[in-house]
């Protein structure tokens, strides 16, 4: 089984100067050169060497500068010349004649699925002599008894071809050797054998269609009962703001069940890191998040897109994790979960309750395994540095600076940078400038020095939160100090005591709870290795108790780090800022739900016109210079935003069963702003805006904002 993810995933904030942990080495492919690595590889190339860096694809011809070659190529592979007939398979034998009809009848005769049928079609036996339709019982006997046996093998025999068809549904069928050959030449082997080995066709929802639900399960089992590999993204889908997302445990809980039932033995899981340079389609998730409609995906839109297939997308870096198996996992989380009081009822639900405990731990594992081993590209890098930086543009020898700095960062936080064995960080910034391209870096000409500045910085957000989750920590702390540094004055007007650091720190952390990962520690072990991190990187300085060295008195910035301009602190701050300003902006749109003056019964209001309107609302006051950034106007973070406020109780949200009718809101009673008599303006007081004034005093100070006000 191999769970794997195309984003940077999950990391707690680990220790400042603590090394990487260990895991697997490194494998370099040139060519028909596979060579391994010892971890964190970064030899100097020698002269001879330095030249011998090739394209991915340099070995296909190309059909606009050498036709024939390129037709001559595609032949090949079609008609199987050589090593590529697809005549003698290493593993398992995948493509062949008659692969769909066995799979279907080995997941047909699983015995979940049979009894599944069989409980099904009880069922509705029970109903139909409920109803009268077996007859009125008045011949009873053996007469009664057939009847119903006869009808119960025809619903049987009924919801067996409704499984089969969903079966076959579900079987990506690929049995033609020719046509496999061709998909190599287009898709690589990788790609193809990734489709066939564990790719199934299923439904976006279950509902509360068992059979569907029973045949998936089934399905899943019979794929790993033989041995057949299975993949799946943890994350459940792209991520639209660069930014990690939490573990979709969808699949993940019929990969559990197979092998905590003892219907699988065993399966030996292999987390997977894919990053990109450059990401294709960041281009249409900013479409989406700034309110625009999805575009529907297709092959054909894709290959006729010749500015597309002509881009420079520059590195991919794939890791594989140590596999572990799934059943020591299993076995180890069972007694520790021993040790620990459960918490039932009288229903005694210890089995669901362990479930769902080790389905949690199952997901967060596989991202903190694939975190361990992934890597911070070039572009994610220099996106960073670019959006934390208080001027304009940057000169080339400061951004390579400050991305070396950043590299060193990332390392002392325990994550990773992509190597480039030895090549000058110089070049290694030039290449990623080349691989952003001038539509999102621009470059100002005619000066002295080469100076590069964010033409998209909506785009650049994309490759900057790829890296926050490294220094989520750092950055709530610097964000909470800010509420005091922004008033201004003296280094003892601007210092802030522990308690009050400790109250915004946890009330910021309480706000993200559903954007970040945090570690899981606690807030005052985690705040106290971030306090300990920061000091030691000479940004603050701790003012300690001398009586009682471990209590803290106050927290403020260190003379260094003033000196140099508060670079340091900055870029903490600018990392965080456009979720501040999200969050406030969420907050302040909760205003539009005050009842007009005069009603007193509230209007429940189509959820997804509120948050339209809200993103209107912060394009309006992005334009008008009340909202700092852009990116915090997007629909994924909103969206984040009013979920935490239904969890606080901020809002009420109705659902219907029915998911044609979408969902209603409301905003709670004790949560309601006044409105003055006569004029209708809401009044500036109550809890909701108390709360918009909380998260104000942490955003970056701007027009009407010294003081924090909203």
């Amino acid at each position: 089984m191999v769970l794997c993810q195309h984003n940077i995933t999950m990391a707690e904030t680990s220790r400042p100067s603590s090394p990487p942990p260990p895991s697997a080495p490194d494998l370099s492919i040139l060519g028909d050169q596979v060579t391994i690595h010892p971890t964190g590889y970064t030899e100097t190339l020698s002269p001879a060497e330095a030249g011998t860096e090739q394209a991915l694809l340099s070995q296909f011809a190309r059909f606009r500068s050498s036709p024939f070659d390129f037709l001559r190529e595609i032949s090949l592979y079609v008609n199987g010349t050589g090593w590529r007939s697809y005549d003698h398979i290493i593993g398992q034998p995948i493509f062949y004649s008659g692969f769909s009809e066995n799979m279907k009848a080995a997941v047909m005769a699983t015995p979940m699925l049979r009894a599944k049928i069989a409980e099904l079609a009880e069922r509705r036996i029970r109903v139909e002599e409920g109803d009268g339709l077996l007859g009125n019982g008045a011949d009873g006997g053996v007469g009664g008894a057939r009847r119903k046996e006869k009808r119960r093998r025809e619903i049987e025999e009924s919801l067996k071809e409704v499984a089969e068809g969903l079966t076959d549904g579900m079987i990506c069928k690929m049995e033609s050797k020719r046509f496999i050959r061709g998909a190599y030449y287009f898709a690589t082997q990788l790609l193809t054998r990734a489709y066939h080995q564990g790719a199934m066709w299923i439904r976006r929802s279950f509902g509360d269609d068992t059979l569907y639900t029973t045949l998936v399960q089934s399905y899943i089992d019979t794929l790993l009962q033989n041995g057949y590999n299975f993949e799946c993204f943890v994350e459940g889908g792209r991520s639209r703001t660069g930014k990690l997302l939490p573990p979709k445990f969808g699949i993940l809980s019929f990969l559990l069940d197979s092998v905590l039932s003892g219907r699988v033995e065993d399966a030996i899981v292999c987390p997977v890191s894919t990053q990109y340079d450059k990401v294709i389609e960041v281009d249409s998730y900013v479409s989406e998040l700034l309110g625009q409609p999805k575009p529907k995906e297709n092959l054909k839109d894709f290959l006729s897109a010749s500015s597309v297939l002509s881009l420079k997308l520059g590195r991919v870096d794939v890791r594989f994790h140590e596999p572990w198996s799934l059943r020591t996992f299993i076995n180890q989380q069972k007694a520790r979960f021993t040790q620990t009081p459960l918490h039932t009822d009288n229903s005694h639900p210890s089995d669901v309750v362990l479930k769902r405990r080790l389905l949690t731990t199952l997901g967060y594992k596989v991202l903190s395994d694939i975190n361990a081993v992934s890597v911070v590209m070039p572009t994610a890098l220099i996106g960073t540095v670019l959006l934390t930086l208080r001027g304009r543009g940057v000169g080339k020898a400061e951004l390579v600076r400050r991305v070396e700095w950043l590299s060193e960062r990332v390392r002392s936080q325990g994550g990773r940078v992509a190597h480039f064995a030895g090549v000058p960080t110089e070049v290694v910034v030039e290449r990623g400038l080349e691989v952003l391209g001038p539509a999102l870096v621009g470059l100002v000409n005619g000066l002295p020095e080469d100076t590069y500045y964010a033409v998209d910085r909506f785009q650049l957000s994309f490759y900057r939160n790829m890296t926050i989750h490294l220094f989520i920590s750092q950055a709530l702390v610097s964000a909470s100090m800010y509420m005091k540094i922004k008033q201004g004055g003296g280094p003892e007007h601007q210092r802030i005591s522990y308690k009050q650091l400790h109250d915004q720190v946890y009330f910021l952390s309480q706000l993200f709870r559903g954007e970040f990962i945090f570690p899981t520690e606690g807030l005052a072990v985690n705040l106290e290795k971030t306090l300990q991190s920061l000091e030691t990187d000479n940004v603050i300085k701790v003012a300690r108790d001398a009586s009682t060295p471990s209590k803290i008195l106050f927290v403020e910035l260190s003379d260094a780090e003033r000196e140099c301009g508060r670079e340091n602190y900055d870029f903490y701050c600018f990392l965080i800022w456009p979720f501040i300003e999200a969050s406030w902006l969420g907050a302040v749109s909760l205003m539009m739900l005050t009842p007009p003056a005069g009603q007193s019964e509230k209007v429940w209001l189509n959820v997804k016109s509120v948050q339209d309107q809200a993103q209107l609302l912060g394009k309006t006051l992005y334009h008008q210079g009340d909202l700092s950034y852009f990116e915090a106007v997007n629909k994924e973070t909103l969206k984040n935003a009013y979920q935490r406020f239904e969890e606080e109780g901020i809002i009420v949200v109705a659902k219907s069963r029915d998911a044609r009718v979408q969902p209603t809101l409301k905003l709670a009673a004790e949560w309601t702003p006044k409105r003055r008599d006569g004029a209708g303006t809401v009044v500036a007081e109550g809890k909701l805006w108390d709360f918009a004034e909380r998260i104000s005093q942490s955003r970056r100070e701007g027009k009407n904002r010294r003081d924090g006000a909203t």
